[in-house]
């Protein structure tokens, strides 16, 4: 019985990955999605950086002042990270759309 479960969801999961297609409509809604929260993100980014370089910590400690910064540092760097996976993102789903695009009119000229 569980082996005939099993191979009901996987034939209803392939079944669907099947009747997905992409389209340039996807590709390039997503890379306008991924592509506002890359901005998005690098703008929080830079008002983050701003805020500790206005703000400096002032202990008289050097493991206060080394621990700040570590955590400045990581805080920036994650941020930083998340708006550069975004743009790559965004710049790979608009080329995926543009490559279908042109992938369709090949195809029309050649079976023509």
């Amino acid at each position: 019985m569980a082996e005939q479960l099993s191979e009901s969801t996987s034939d209803d999961t392939a079944k669907a990955i099947q009747k997905k297609q992409v389209t340039p409509l996807s590709c390039f809604s997503g890379a306008f999605l991924a592509g506002t929260l890359g901005i998005l993100c690098y703008r929080m980014m830079v008002a983050i950086a701003t805020t500790f370089a206005a703000k400096p910590v002032v202990s008289d400690k050097a493991i206060v002042l080394n621990i700040s910064v570590a955590v400045r540092t990581l805080v920036v760097g994650i941020v930083a990270l998340g708006a550069g996976v975004f743009g790559i993102a965004a710049v790979g789903l608009f080329l995926l759309g543009i490559q279908l695009i042109v992938k369709k009119f090949t195809n029309r000229d050649a079976a023509a």
